[in-house]
Order: structure tokens, then C-alpha cells, then sequence
């Protein structure tokens, strides 16, 4: 397929880009510095600032593609207005895909807005870490405005509490709206097997216009 990945150099979007790229997909690899980018037969580098450029400038970019991969961070945990930035960014990149007449957006979604039990969700139990707060509100509030979404086919997908560094083994569960955790408890997964979950979301689709989440 030919895939924009926004976010290419972030945490998630590497892994998201050596997947990709490993099952011969090609990909137009989107981020504020492309500096760092690997060189890559199947890969096109452009540099585009969201939430800097305008909606046509990002739209231009997007054109021509199968499906949109945000990974957007806007500007990382430390970023006093990360929140604002964060919504805003997500919604220029929404009306930058249908502008482009791009048909799938696949968003890299946050484990805050899961629940822990009906009606309860990971971001409203004591102990959230303040300084993760702001970010899995703005995803929230996201994933929030995608259900409200009638034109495009998107798909987010949270991962489980603990995103680690670690393997790609290409075993895990999925799951829906619900925090999935193991028999002692923990819910981890790999940013590698995050990676390969959302690549196979990407060639068999089968969560579309939902959220859905996987953990070991």
C-alpha cells in the first residue's frame, strides 16, 4: 500500500515505520525533521510542522495515499500547552485527510480513555501520574471527536498501559474499550508488537470506526 505516516521519528512512529516498510509497504514518512530518517528504497521523507502549516499544506502532502497513519505528538510530555496542541493537531490532520480524499485514517490512540470497569476509565483512577494527564485528555477528547466522525473510516488503537521498549513477537490479545491485563495483573505490551497489531489493522481491517487495544 502507499502509506503517509505522520509522526514517522517519534517512539511509536520508528516502530510503526519498520514495520511497515519490512512488509514492502511504501511510505511517505511525515515529521517536523526528517533528518534522522533511514534511507530506505520504499520510503519518501517530508518535512511538514502540524499545527504549523496550514490544512492545504498538510493536505497536499496526504494526497495519493491509501491510508493516513498519525502518530502526532505535539511537541512531547513536557510541552505546557500539549493538551490544546495535541486536539488541535488531530483535528488538522482529520481535515487534511478528507480534504486529500484519502479513504482510511489509522490513529496511534493512548491507554488513558480505556476502562478499568464499567463507566471507569484508567485516566479518572486515583494514582494517574500528573505529568501524563494532560496528553491521554487530549487523546480522549480525540477518540471523542472520531466517534462523532460520519465521512472517514478510522480506526484507533490503544495500547496497553505499559508501552515498552522490548521484542517483536507477534503474540498478544486484543480487545475492545476494556484495559487488558495478565494473570498477574500487568498490562504491557511491546512498541514492536503495538506496531505489527496496527500494521495488520492496516492490510485486514477489522475495527472500522471503533477503538481497539491489545496487551500480552
Amino acid at each position: 500500500m502507499n502509506i503517509v505516516l505522520i509522526g514517522a521519528t517519534g517512539y511509536v512512529g520508528r516502530a510503526v515505520l519498520e514495520e511497515a516498510l519490512n512488509r514492502g509497504h511504501r511510505v511517505t514518512a511525515v515529521a517536523r525533521n526528517t533528518d534522522s530518517l533511514p534511507a530506505h528504497a520504499g520510503l519518501t521523507a517530508r518535512a511538514a510542522n502540524v499545527g504549523g502549516d496550514d490544512p492545504a499544506a498538510l493536505a497536499a502532502a496526504l494526497r495519493g495515499a491509501d491510508a493516513v497513519i498519525a502518530s502526532f505528538n505535539a511537541g512531547g510530555w513536557q510541552n505546557p500547552n500539549l493538551g490544546a496542541d495535541t486536539v488541535a493537531g488531530y483535528g488538522q490532520i482529520v481535515a487534511a485527510t478528507k480534504q486529500a480524499g484519502v479513504p482510511r485514517l489509522l490513529v496511534v490512540g493512548g491507554a488513558g480513555s480505556l476502562e478499568v470497569a464499567p463507566g471507569q476509565q484508567v485516566l479518572d483512577q486515583p494514582g494517574f501520574p500528573d505529568e501524563y494527564r494532560a496528553g491521554a485528555e487530549a487523546m480522549r477528547s480525540v477518540l471523542k471527536t472520531l466517534r462523532e466522525e460520519r465521512e472517514l473510516d478510522w480506526t484507533f488503537l490503544s495500547p496497553a498501559a505499559h508501552l515498552v521498549p522490548g521484542e517483536r513477537t507477534g503474540r498478544f490479545r486484543l480487545g475492545g474499550d476494556q484495559l487488558l491485563v495478565d494473570a498477574a495483573g500487568e498490562s504491557k505490551i511491546s512498541v514492536q508488537d503495538y506496531a505489527v497489531a496496527l500494521i495488520d489493522e492496516l492490510e485486514q481491517p477489522a475495527h472500522s470506526r471503533k477503538r481497539f487495544t491489545l496487551a500480552y
